[in-house]
């Protein structure tokens, strides 16, 4: 079985497992994102988060910050108020954390050149400390400034989701037209020599920057026949 069989068994099997993450769907802002990249023979996405203000309780016996070590007391996916993050903190037992995490969305893609066109990274985020050992470190006036923040940056980071939609949208079509312009022949060759050219240049130093340390870690826990690339993407500075 060639490579591009093989990816399209994978996708097709991994588009039909179950949903296993906490909500058990497709986040509303990214529905469309996730529909775009899944209609590309190239692409298929594996998890995704549209952003999230999140209030987490590590355990005050955990050494290391770890997501196994917290307890989930708050979790939204739109803007928060005040009085929702002070009831929640009350269930704090040890070092409670407010976060607010942008657009996640990892997507597995064919080959390299297919890669490139989605590696982009952010880091839109912001994470305070308000607990320790379960004693409220903060005052209720930092806490309503801090939910300002992250609400700012929620409003923000749906923005950046409609902006990368649609530059992405406009990047697959002008690569499908450009495709449909060329003999395939044309197609293949320049495919190899623009392939070649990038592994002379060390492809892993190339492409390293847009690598975040999470997909690091994946990478080198995935089997070396995997037929594709993970990566994480948002545009930085978008």
């Amino acid at each position: 079985m060639d490579r591009s069989s093989e990816f399209r068994r994978w996708k097709a099997q991994c588009l039909s497992k179950a949903d296993l993450s906490r909500k058990g769907s497709v986040d509303e802002d990214v529905v469309e994102l996730v529909q775009l990249l899944n209609g590309r023979e190239q692409f298929f996405t594996t998890s995704s988060c549209a952003g999230r203000i999140i209030l987490l309780d590590r355990d005050i016996n955990g050494s290391e910050v770890q997501k196994q070590n917290y307890c989930w007391l708050l979790v939204t996916h739109k803007p928060c108020v005040k009085d929702d993050v002070i009831v929640a903190l009350k269930k704090a037992n040890g070092d409670a954390i407010l976060k607010f995490e942008p657009l996640v969305l990892h997507v597995q893609c064919r080959q390299l050149q297919d890669a490139q066109i989605l590696a982009v990274r952010s880091t839109h985020g912001l994470e305070v400390p308000l607990t320790h050992k379960g004693k409220l470190m903060v005052t209720e006036e930092y806490i309503n400034f801090l939910i300002k923040i992250a609400n700012q940056k929620m409003e923000e980071n749906k923005k950046r989701i409609e902006r990368f939609y649609n530059c992405l949208q406009h990047a697959l079509e002008k690569e499908t037209i450009s495709m449909t312009s060329y003999p395939k022949e044309k197609i293949k060759e320049k495919n190899n020599s623009s392939y070649t050219h990038k592994k002379k240049r060390n492809p892993e130093k190339a492409c390293g920057k847009y690598i975040t340390e999470e997909n690091n870690k994946e990478l080198d826990n995935d089997d070396h026949d995997d037929p594709g690339i993970s990566v994480t993407i948002f545009p930085e500075d978008y």
